[in-house]
Formats: C-alpha cells, sequence, structure tokens
C-alpha cells in the first residue's frame, strides 16, 4: 500500500510541532504523534526567556541561537497568521547584576550599566548591586501561548494531530519508516527527553543513538505590577522575568531526578530566597504558582539536528533549556533537508 503519510514526527513539543507545521505548509502530509497532549511538557514549563548572550558561550552556538532570535518575529507572525491565535512575545532587555567588580567585564554586544544607570531601568533591584551587564537582544515569549497557537496553526494547515499516542517503536526500512503501526516516507523523532527510550530499529538492528535524558528544574510564579520589571534580572543560577500582564517568573533549579515531579518544598523555598534577595519585592510574596518541568538533556553540548546517518530518521532534540529559542531554526533545519530528501527521491 502507499504510504498514507509523507513524514511522521514522534514528539509534539515546540520541536516537533513546529516542524510538523512547517513542513505542512510545504502540502506535505504530516502526522503528528505525542505521548500526551501536544506542548504538554518542557515547552509549556519553560519561562519563554529567549536569551542568545545570557545562554552560550560557545561561538557556533551563540550564532545558531543568534539566528533563531533574529528569526522570531518572522516565525510569530506566521504561526499567527495561520493559526488565529495572538502570542505574546517581545523584544527586550537583561541585566546580569553584579555586587562586585569581578562582575561586570567587557563582552562583545554587551554593555555595562553603572549603579545608577541599573536602578533606572530596574527600580526594583536589590539595593547593594553596583552595576549590571546589559543584553540588549533578548525577548520574552509565553511558552504555552505559542504552543496552543502552533497546535491551532498545525490544524490549519492540515496535519493529523494524534495525542495520548505514546510512540512505542520506530521501525526504518530502505524504503519506508513505521511508526507505532503508521507507515511514512520518512520520520523525525522529536519527543525531547524521551527521545532514547523509543525502541527504534533501522533496518532490523539497534542504532546507537544519542542518548537523551530529563533535568528536572523547578520554576515560580509571582505577581507583581504589569510594567513593573522592565527588563529580564539575572544573577549566578537565578533569572527573574515578567510577562506584560505583570505574571512574574522566577527560577530555576537543575536536578538529575528522572521523571520525578514532585514538588520539593526545600528547593521552592531555597528559589524564593534568592528571586526575593535579587529582588527585594518579592520576599514577602507568596508564590501563586509553582511547577516543574523535563529540560531534554543529551551527553553533547549542542542538540542533535540532522539527518541521522543516511537513513530515513531525523533527529531532532537535546535542546536542553533553549527548545524555545531555537526552534526556528532547527525547525528550517530539518524541513530543508527532508525536501532536498524528497526533491532527489523525484528527480
Amino acid at each position: 500500500m502507499p504510504d498514507r503519510y509523507d513524514v511522521i514526527i514522534a514528539g509534539g513539543g515546540v520541536i516537533g510541532a513546529s516542524i510538523a507545521w512547517r513542513l505542512a505548509r510545504n502540502n506535505l502530509r504530516v502526522l503528528l504523534l505525542d505521548a500526551a497532549t501536544i506542548g504538554a511538557e518542557a515547552s509549556s514549563a519553560a519561562a519563554g526567556m529567549l536569551a542568545p548572550g545570557g545562554e552560550f558561550d560557545d561561538p557556533s552556538m551563540l550564532n545558531f541561537a543568534s539566528r533563531n532570535l533574529a528569526a522570531y518575529p518572522e516565525f510569530v507572525r506566521s504561526i499567527e497568521a495561520d493559526s488565529g491565535v495572538a502570542i505574546e512575545f517581545r523584544k527586550t532587555t537583561a541585566v546580569e547584576i553584579a555586587v562586585t567588580t569581578t562582575g561586570l567585564s567587557k563582552r562583545a554586544g554587551v554593555t555595562v550599566l553603572t549603579r545608577d544607570q541599573l536602578r533606572a531601568l530596574v527600580p526594583l533591584v536589590r539595593l547593594d548591586a553596583i552595576g549590571a551587564m546589559h543584553y540588549t537582544n533578548e525577548a520574552i515569549i509565553d511558552p504555552a501561548g505559542l504552543m496552543a497557537a502552533l497546535r491551532a496553526a498545525c490544524l490549519a494547515r492540515g496535519v493529523c494531530i494524534q495525542e495520548q499516542s505514546p510512540i512505542t517503536s520506530v521501525s526504518v526500512t530502505a524504503s519506508s519508516v513505521e511508526v507505532s503501526q503508521h507507515t511514512a516516507r520518512y520520520a523525525v523523532l522529536a519527543a525531547g527527553a524521551w527521545s532514547s527510550s523509543i525502541a527504534i530499529t533501522i533496518d532490523n538492528q539497534p542504532p546507537a543513538l544519542p542518548r537523551s535524558f530529563p533535568i528536572k528544574g523547578h520554576l515560580l510564579g509571582y505577581r507583581l505590577p504589569a510594567g513593573s520589571l522592565a527588563a529580564t534580572v539575572r544573577h549566578d543560577h537565578t533569572y527573574i522575568l515578567q510577562r506584560a500582564d505583570g505574571f512574574t517568573i522566577a527560577g530555576s533549579s537543575t536536578e538529575d531526578a528522572g521523571y520525578d515531579r514532585t514538588i520539593n518544598p526545600e528547593i521552592v523555598s531555597e528559589i524564593a530566597a534568592r528571586a526575593g534577595a535579587l529582588i527585594p519585592a518579592l520576599a514577602a510574596l507568596k508564590p501563586e504558582s509553582v511547577w516543574t518541568g523535563f529540560r531534554p538533556a543529551v551527553d553533547a553540548a549542542a542538540p542533535h539536528i540532522g539527518r541521522f546517518q543516511s537513513s530515513r530518521l531525523w533527529l531532532a532534540y537535546g535542546h536542553y533549556r533553549n527548545g524555545i529559542l531555537l526552534a526556528p531554526a532547527t525547525c528550517d533545519r530539518i524541513c530543508q533537508d527532508i525536501s532536498a530528501a524528497l526533491d532527489r527521491v523525484s528527480a
């Protein structure tokens, strides 16, 4: 029987959903499978901080992340146009505060703020801050809103979505791919932290795919007056950002704890103390919400994006804490590769 789909996407987070949407925009028949619901895991749990300069030191990854951020306005506009759903996205800046002079260093594209300049920009910041590194090329997005819009955009473009559909196996041959009994010409593995736990065979042999695993993180949500935090604030391992309605997120923790979803009161208290020290106005407030997420980690400094060897399987996982940020260019790379493969077949 002919393949029902051109491409099957295993995993409906921001990476898998954006790839499915873009492929369908290119008039391909796409099936998007997710074990739960679209965007229910790491994508919706993310804080939504798009911060190339604050996240990457490696020049190649910094360049890749910066290209993603530059592509974000058009990425958001296109999803909104297809879905009819508005996405909260805005360009912003960030300050990495310093309490000693060693925290103030010259970096390309980053300016140094004096104490007075810092307090003029972020009046709520801790009083003993002597200045800050000012990152002027950042953005904030509402990840849950992005995922809702991506789901709607996928449906509008004809993607077949099957939720509550655990992906038990992927079988790749020279002529087709079978994913949980669905057949297609190609497949994309984008199941985040769960990617390497799926039983995969290529020509009836299990391949040595890169290992993926979860790194658990706690986040806290507060309510401050809208517009009271004009820039994202960072110090050491703490960051605080504010959405347009005043919802203010503080994070985070890093735990190699498997898939344990338990909220740890001690970790919550520790993050709250760090956040209150950074923004004293938070010290008197109780978080209105606390949640956890599983960052998709791999044993490498960069995510795995691209065709696996010369097979019909593409990998798109291991984005760790930057899946939201790296979605546009990841999506472009995978879709261009698959389109080129299809062109070679039809030539």
